[in-house]
C-alpha cells in the first residue's frame, strides 16, 4: 500500500475563524486537497504520525441512550434537534464536543457523554448505570473534513420519565421534543430512511438506531 504522508509544511491556511477553518493539503507539487475542520493546523489528522493517528481523540461524542423504566419496554432516547445546514428539526441522539478540560480525563469520551446527556435530556447518569465506549473515533465525511465522533452507549435505569427536559440547551442548540423509540420503532425508521416527520437524518442517528434495533446494547 502506498503511504502518502502529508507534512506540516505542506499545509496552508486558507480561512480561519473561531469555529471553522479551511486548510489546503498540498499533497504533491501543484496538487491541492481542501479540509474544512474544527482543528488547529498542528492537530490535523492528516499530519499526524501513525501512532498519533491511532490514539487521537475525536472532536465530539454521540450518545446512544437506552432508557429502562420498570414495567416498560426499553426505549432509545432521541431528540428533535434543529440542524442549521439542513434547516429543520431532525431526529438526533444526544451529542456534543469534547471540551478541552475533558481531554485530560482518564475517559474523555465518557465524561463528555455524561455531560451532554444531562444538558440535552435532563437525565443524570448514575454510577450504577452502564456507560461504555462503542467506537472511539468515527469520521463523518473524510472526503471534505477530518471531523470525528466517538460513539458512547448509556443504559440508564430511571423510575419514570419525569426527569426528561430540554431546558439545558446551550449556545445555538434548539430542541423540539423527544422521541422514545421501541426496537420496532427503530427498525421501522431504519427501513423507511426517514423519521416520523418524513425527514432524512444523520449517519450518527442511523448508527444509534441500528445499534439499538439489533440488540447490541444488551451484550
Amino acid at each position: 500500500m502506498e503511504v502518502l504522508q502529508i507534512k506540516k509544511e505542506q499545509v496552508e491556511t486558507l480561512y480561519e475563524t473561531r469555529f471553522i477553518k479551511v486548510f489546503d493539503l498540498r499533497y504533491a507539487e501543484g496538487k491541492h486537497y481542501f479540509d474544512a475542520t474544527r482543528r488547529n493546523k498542528e492537530d490535523l489528522a492528516a499530519v499526524k504520525t501513525e501512532e498519533e493517528f491511532r490514539s487521537m481523540l475525536p472532536d465530539a461524542v454521540t450518545c446512544i441512550v437506552v432508557l429502562k423504566v420498570p414495567g416498560e419496554e426499553p426505549r432509545l432516547l432521541m431528540s428533535y434537534e434543529y440542524r442549521y445546514p439542513a434547516g429543520r428539526f431532525l431526529l438526533s441522539p444526544p451529542a456534543g464536543l469534547i471540551d478541552p478540560a475533558d481531554r485530560n480525563a482518564s475517559e474523555p469520551q465518557i465524561v463528555t457523554a455524561k455531560r451532554e446527556i444531562f444538558e440535552e435530556t435532563g437525565i443524570s447518569v448514575k454510577e450504577t448505570d452502564r456507560v461504555y465506549l462503542v467506537n472511539p473515533c468515527l469520521f463523518s465525511t473524510p472526503g471534505m473534513t477530518d471531523e470525528s465522533n466517538a460513539l458512547v452507549a448509556a443504559v440508564v435505569e430511571i423510575p419514570d420519565l419525569s426527569a426528561l427536559k430540554q431546558t439545558g440547551a446551550v449556545g445555538s442548540e434548539r430542541f423540539d421534543g423527544f422521541a422514545l423509540l421501541t426496537e420496532a420503532d427503530a427498525r421501522e425508521i431504519l427501513k423507511n430512511g426517514r423519521d416520523d416527520n418524513g425527514h432524512y437524518y444523520s449517519v450518527y442517528t442511523w448508527a444509534a438506531l441500528l445499534y439499538f434495533a439489533t440488540g447490541l446494547w444488551k451484550e
